[in-house]
């Protein structure tokens, strides 16, 4: 399951406009506002959009994140469900020993929310994956 996608945008309040316009009538709204100074470097600003069962935090829900798109950027960042902490580790380990770049290592992202475990792995594209662990939202 997709858990979240980020998207690079040149203008973040037109795009924010955009998207909560063409994802209400799926029931999207905003969720919320990321500040980078909170986090450690290369995390950027996020403004936040999920849906219904994100909101309200009745399950696992998908969300996409915007942030203000650098110059020369490309690529994808894409946010996976994992149901484990060791599953976290596993695919880790897996996307490394199949060629991808170590970009954070599992660990515990706790500037982002008590529970949030993650790792982060490029491709040879750039591409980005986050494989990602939220302890509120284990089914086991």
């Amino acid at each position: 399951m997709i858990d979240h996608v980020y998207i690079s945008v040149t203008d973040i309040e037109k795009s924010l406009a955009f998207y909560r316009e063409a994802l209400t009538p799926l029931g999207w709204d905003s969720c919320g506002r990321y500040d980078s100074t909170s986090g450690p470097d290369g995390v950027p600003d996020l403004f936040g959009l999920g849906d219904d069962t994100y909101l309200s935090g009745s399950g696992v829900g998908s969300s996409i994140w915007l942030r203000q798109r650098k110059p020369g950027e490309t690529g994808l960042y894409l946010g996976i469900v994992c149901d484990t902490n060791e599953a976290v580790d596993a695919a880790h380990a897996a996307a490394i020993n199949a060629g991808g770049i170590d970009e954070g290592r599992p660990a515990d992202r706790t500037y982002f929310a008590p529970g949030y475990y993650a790792a982060n792995v490029a491709d040879f594209d750039g591409n980005r994956l986050e494989f990602v662990h939220k302890a509120w939202n284990s089914t086991h």
